[in-house]
């Protein structure tokens, strides 16, 4: 009879992570976890397919948290610069949480086929509660774009936002 193991699915996630943060994402194979859980690579295999789909999981967990946050904030909102702001904030915060996936040189590489198609998603998340502020789509995805590559380049809100805010506040008026 096999052993049941309590909330399975969560300390495998939490193995990977910090694996993850301990030794890289090369290094973090299904195999590692299973030991470090102290489960078969069998076992590990009947709740993620794969390494990346591991690292999804977790990852997909943290963002629902950031368009939930986002979403609730746009629905607050009549001014464009605190849903901005929100974006930006969340943007930052997702990604200091993934810092190790997203600075590793692997990662990347294993990543880089898809980067398109995920890159396109985000913006449509990003654009969705900026397009009651906007003219048009284009200008919401315009917007999105711009908080996701400056908010990544390090700079800061009001510096982004100054150069928004003409568009933004054209479509509110």
């Amino acid at each position: 009879m096999p052993k049941i193991i309590e909330n399975l699915e969560a300390r495998l996630i939490a193995e990977a992570k910090k694996q993850l943060q301990e030794a890289g994402y090369s290094m973090l194979t299904i195999r590692s976890v299973a030991k470090g859980c102290g489960v078969g690579v069998g076992t590990v295999y009947n709740y993620f397919p794969s390494k990346d789909a591991l690292l999804a999981t977790f990852m997909l967990e943290s963002w629902n948290v950031c368009v939930e946050k986002i979403q609730s904030t746009s629905k607050e909102s009549v001014e464009p610069r605190p849903v901005a702001r929100c974006v930006y904030d969340q943007l930052l915060w997702f990604s200091d949480e993934h810092r190790v996936i997203f600075c590793d040189e692997a990662a990347a590489s294993a990543f880089a086929g898809s980067f398109g198609y995920y890159h396109k998603l985000l913006r449509a998340q990003l654009a969705a509660p900026m397009r009651k502020f906007c003219n048009s789509d284009f200008a919401a995805e315009f917007v999105a774009e711009a908080l996701l590559v400056w908010t990544m380049s390090g700079k800061e809100f009001d510096d982004i936002y100054g150069i928004l805010e003409n568009n933004l506040n054209r479509a509110v008026s």
